[in-house]
């Protein structure tokens, strides 16, 4: 690790977390954080790899998972339907009838 300022800051939010005064996740998020505004860290082809070593020792493995799918992308706009409206057609209920008198 390259920049000096993220191992201090490693160290200190690590004994934070032993300490059970910081959460494990939020110390991930502190260093993923730190790494996209470092010049330094985004110059350091290892810091990556560093940092992944470290959230494994700080996150139970319970919690990898879930940082794993939070670090997925997911797509913009409402999730898709089966018939791929957003609150079903006309079609569905039999035109332009209402739905009470369908059912009646």
């Amino acid at each position: 690790m390259e920049c000096e300022r993220l191992d201090r800051l490693v160290r200190a939010w690590y004994v934070q977390v032993q300490e059970e005064s910081l959460a494990p996740a939020r110390m991930v998020e502190f260093m993923e954080k730190h790494m996209v505004d470092c010049p330094v860290c985004q110059a350091d082809p290892d810091v990556r790899y560093e940092v992944r070593k470290i959230t494994e020792i700080v996150l139970p493995p319970s919690k990898m998972t879930k940082v794993v799918k939070k670090a997925v992308s997911v797509p913009d706009g409402p999730p898709p339907t089966i018939n791929g409206s957003v609150n079903g057609s006309a079609a569905e209920n039999g035109g332009d009838q209402p739905v009470a008198a369908i059912q009646g």
